[in-house]
């Protein structure tokens, strides 16, 4: 796994920290780390502008995302600042601790 720290970008809030994601070394795409990071952050993904890599680089294409490593620190630019329209309930499969592979095992 490779373990990212994300949070959402808000320029006016003292405390904004981040969360710990992780992703699976072998599903390394844009799709997924959008997924991933607003199902842990409970952000609607329509309203993400962009994922910014701390300090200054966007990314754009799975291979950006590829080259990230470990702890490196992300922020999700969003294109609303109307809290109402930006979260969501997570469905029972994008909640926090669902594992995906163990709901796929068969008996």
């Amino acid at each position: 796994e490779l373990v990212l720290k994300v949070r959402i970008q808000t320029p006016n809030v003292r405390e904004n920290d981040f969360i710990e994601i992780e992703l699976d070394r072998q599903e390394l795409t844009y799709k997924e780390l959008l997924r991933v990071s607003c199902r842990e952050l409970g952000v609607n993904p329509e309203y993400v502008q962009k994922i910014r890599k701390l300090p200054n680089t966007m990314l754009r294409k799975d291979k950006d995302v590829a080259r990230l490593q470990d702890f490196q620190e992300l922020e999700l630019v969003l294109t609303v600042s109307d809290k109402n329209l930006l979260f969501r309930v997570p469905t029972l499969s994008e909640q926090s601790g669902y594992n995906k592979k163990a709901s796929e095992l068969t008996y």
